[in-house]
């Protein structure tokens, strides 16, 4: 049962953003101050990457554990409308896969960093996915 109202449910939905997140924040100051310049939601790519290395040919996407279904403990399937739900993420996760295909045909080469990955007692590995990612 939802402990919201259809009205504050769907405005609460409407506030989630698809830029300019938290986690993509905190990915892109950890580059921009380790002197990595990129370009931002490259429009010309499958999937709108977040982050773009156009000379390197390297993109990275900064995804939600929830929305793009990442199995670690912040992914759980909503109680309430189950059968939208699991359609609607199971094609988001159809569309990534595709996207990762259709880019490695392209040449580009692409890093995949998940929500849970940017919090607090994980930044070590963070950092170290990060740079050893971009620097090969």
């Amino acid at each position: 049962m939802d402990r919201h109202t259809p009205l504050q449910r769907s405005f609460n939905m409407q506030q989630v953003k698809s830029k300019n997140t938290k986690p993509e924040i905190l990915v892109r100051k950890l580059l921009w101050n380790n002197g990595y310049r990129y370009r931002l939601h490259f429009e010309k790519l499958p999937g709108k990457p977040d982050i773009v290395f156009p000379r390197k040919k390297k993109v990275i996407f900064i995804h939600g554990c929830f929305w793009h279904k990442h199995n670690c403990s912040h992914f759980k399937w909503p109680k309430t409308n189950t059968a939208f739900w699991k359609e609607k993420i199971n094609q988001t996760v159809e569309r990534d896969q595709r996207n990762l295909l259709e880019l490695t045909k392209m040449g580009w080469d692409a890093l995949v960093i998940w929500e849970c990955e940017t919090k607090k007692d994980n930044h070590q590995k963070l950092n170290s996915k990060l740079f050893t990612y971009v620097n090969s």
